[in-house]
């Protein structure tokens, strides 16, 4: 089947509550950080398929794995049952785990161990607020989706209604504030924080917070804020949920996001490249809070599939053995001194900032007004897809970079070339609006 006849059927086939366009790679085949079309074009993907698959395309101890496991138990229930590929993995979890004494819940997605998390901390606290960030985003089923800020979730609250109650804060984001020094901006954010909490604290059950925003711009806060935020949480009893989702499993240069700060939660999810590749997500947290519902209170039937569970045992061992942590270090530290410099030379980039292999590159019309460069995003997503990169965009206008951890150096800086040419291409008008009639994105 042609690229086309699939892009056209697409839309006849799916809902559109399940996807948008960024670019039409209709993709048959995948090695770590590449990717080839229908038509056999190549793409480097920085990307990772939506932040999933951190250890590449097709990671040979992966396959092995699966490939083992699915020729002999393809499933067998964790709900009623036992399997060892569940046990091995629970036990992995709590061995690389920030949380002493902590237990384990699996599931199946992002969004489901962020629902988890919160219906534990309300029930282990029997307080009725939720406190989240404007601008985030946690998931789509009904609690997760609450707890979200970012635009699209606002609209779908609008049309669906809500779950419980939560109350939003501002997210430090030091560069759109115009506060200035990062100490400054630090301060601003904790007393607006502490504002919040004075208002809410004593039926206040959890904070759910992303160590980095992802969907919201990838918004990266101040030093010492979390650690102020914790000391604030921990005055009124406070539970601190740490959405992992995107930042964990080493892809800012630590095991979990909020290891740069100094902080230890009380309740972490995983989920998008636990599996890589495969739909499994985790809910790490305190012994007592993972104990406050009964049993079978929230459970998935497909939960702890013993594929899925090879797997993401796979996943932690080629993090470990390769010490993938470290090389998203360096090569995040390469990635960003290679975008800064495309920054002194392109107008259209406002910003660069970032953690290890989660990096966003904000795009803006004026550098002065840090007007959000919407139409021209849309465009170098396109250009650099006819040139042969898979990136996204996230907040409407901040590129999002996040490469499988195992991507080679080559692949990197020649995905580099192509965004710097896509930028130049945009700048120069040699971009036309075509762009705009197929790329939607957030």
């Amino acid at each position: 089947m042609a690229r086309r006849d699939v892009v056209a059927r697409y839309g006849e086939v799916f809902s559109r509550a399940n996807r948008v366009n960024y670019v039409p790679v209709v993709a048959v085949r995948g090695r770590n950080a590449v990717v080839w079309d229908a038509e056999g074009r190549r793409y480097i993907d920085f990307t990772s398929s939506a932040a999933v698959v951190s250890v590449g395309y097709c990671n040979e101890r992966v396959v092995k794995a699966v490939t083992e496991q699915v020729a002999s138990l393809n499933h067998f229930t964790y709900i009623y049952g036992f399997s060892k590929p569940a046990l091995e993995l629970g036990e992995r979890l709590l061995k690389i785990s920030p949380i002493r004494g902590a237990k384990v819940s699996l599931g199946l997605s992002g969004s489901d161990a962020n629902e988890c998390a919160l219906l534990l901390a309300k029930a282990f606290s029997g307080r009725r607020y939720v406190i989240s960030y404007s601008n985030g985003f946690h998931g789509c089923t009904l609690a997760s989706l609450s707890a979200s800020g970012v635009g699209l979730t606002k609209e779908v609250r609008r049309l669906v209604g809500s779950w419980g109650d939560v109350v939003f804060v501002e997210y430090p984001d030091c560069y759109r504030s115009n506060i200035g020094e990062p100490w400054r901006c630090r301060d601003v954010y904790v007393e607006g924080f502490k504002e919040v909490v004075e208002e809410v604290g004593e039926d206040a059950a959890a904070l759910i917070a992303e160590p980095i925003q992802g969907d919201g711009g990838v918004v990266v806060p101040p030093e010492g804020y979390f650690a102020e935020v914790k000391r604030v949480l921990d005055r009124y009893g406070i539970l601190l949920i740490a959405d992992e989702v995107q930042t964990g499993l080493g892809r800012t240069g630590r095991w979990f996001g909020m290891e740069h700060y100094g902080v230890v939660p009380d309740l972490i999810t995983l989920g998008k490249p636990l599996g890589g590749g495969l739909p499994i997500s985790a809910v790490i947290g305190r012994e007592d809070i993972m104990n406050s519902l009964p049993p079978l209170a929230y459970t998935f039937t497909l939960a702890g599939n013993p594929v899925a569970c090879r797997a993401a045992v796979a996943v932690i061992d080629e993090i470990e053995e390769k010490d993938l942590v470290g090389r998203a270090r360096a090569l995040g530290d390469l990635a960003m001194r290679r975008l800064r410099e495309l920054g002194e030379e392109h107008g259209l980039i406002g910003d660069v900032r970032g953690k290890g292999l989660m990096i966003g590159v904000d795009l803006v019309r004026d550098r002065e007004s840090k007007e959000r460069a919407y139409v021209e995003a849309k465009k170098v997503v396109w250009r650099a897809y006819q040139l042969g990169l898979i990136v996204f965009f996230v907040s409407g206008n901040v590129l999002r970079i996040q490469p499988p951890l195992t991507i080679e150096e080559e692949n990197l800086r020649r995905g580099l070339d192509i965004l710097e040419q896509a930028i130049r291409d945009v700048e120069e008008g040699r971009v036309g609006n075509e762009a705009l009639e197929f790329v939607k994105g957030w």
